[in-house]
């Protein structure tokens, strides 16, 4: 066979294998690839939108954060506020209590003194009619001269 004519054939089936991956293969690589292009395309915009949006939901979360650090920061001091409140309260209700409980004994104290006197008078008063019947050698009538000891009563 003739180089020529072999080379000629192979040139042919070249051109025709060239003609026919450009018409039926090519075109749908063409298109799967620029079909993956744009999706890359699309998932790298996706992306930095979602970082774009990560970025803001980070920085609306530091101001939550912070608002509601100072919340509980202000929280925190009005209840110490309201418990030292509360305590000096407390202390003045019961200093009230106690000089409230000090004057009761005091007053008691004073009408058990008043009550002690008078029990001394009357001891005192029995004492010196006994005494004053030993000195007389007779009774001396306590209804009769209830005067009489009223007013020694009211002496001692």
């Amino acid at each position: 066979m003739n180089i020529n004519a072999t080379l000629f054939a192979q040139i042919v089936v070249f051109a025709i294998l060239v003609w026919f991956t450009m018409k039926f293969i090519w075109p749908p690589i063409a298109k799967a690839l620029d079909e993956r292009a744009a999706k890359i395309t699309d998932g790298l915009a996706a992306a930095e939108k979602a970082k774009s949006e990560l970025a803001v939901a980070n920085k609306r979360v530091e101001e939550e954060l912070s608002k509601s650090r100072n919340e509980s920061a202000t929280r925190l001091a009005d209840a110490e506020r309201r418990a030292q409140t509360m305590i000096e309260e407390a202390k003045a209700r019961a200093s009230d209590e106690a000089a409230k409980i000090v004057d009761a004994a005091r007053q008691e104290a004073d009408q058990q003194v008043v009550k002690a006197r008078e029990s001394l008078r009357e001891e005192v008063a029995a004492l010196a009619v006994k005494g004053a019947e030993q000195i007389l050698q007779r009774e001396v009538d306590a209804k009769a001269h209830a005067d009489m000891l009223g007013r020694l009563k009211a002496e001692l």
